[in-house]
């Protein structure tokens, strides 16, 4: 059975998904996190495809940010993101939170990618 928290989530998940869609013009900037990790991909829900993807599991942090769960990591993917989905010609997305609080982690990967260029 699944806990409280992560079903509350998933309703959560579920609410935003019914309004946010991603389309060729317009795709959909999604995240997902845990403890250790932050993960953001851009899709494109009519086609079904994931344009570009970025995570704290590539090698891309600096030496000397080995931590990968916190904010300066969540950044750093964000400002990766950013720049990814410029290179891809994409200036405009939709913010998918996945049903997480839109604070900490959530809030930097946003603002990193903000700072790059993405209007959202």
């Amino acid at each position: 059975m699944k806990s409280k928290r992560l079903q509350s989530r998933l309703n959560r998940k579920r609410r935003i998904r019914k309004k946010v869609l991603g389309t060729a013009e317009t795709p959909r900037l999604t995240i997902y996190r845990t403890s250790k990790h932050i993960y953001a991909q851009v899709i494109n829900d009519v086609d079904g495809t994931t344009l570009t993807a970025s995570s704290t599991i590539e090698k891309i942090l600096p030496k000397k940010k080995q931590k990968t769960g916190g904010c300066e990591a969540a950044k750093i993917i964000g400002e990766s993101i950013g720049e990814k989905a410029l290179q891809k010609g994409l200036k405009k997305v939709v913010f998918d939170r996945n049903g997480f609080a839109y604070h900490g982690r959530v809030k930097a990967l946003a603002d990193g990618a903000r700072e790059k260029g993405l209007k959202f």
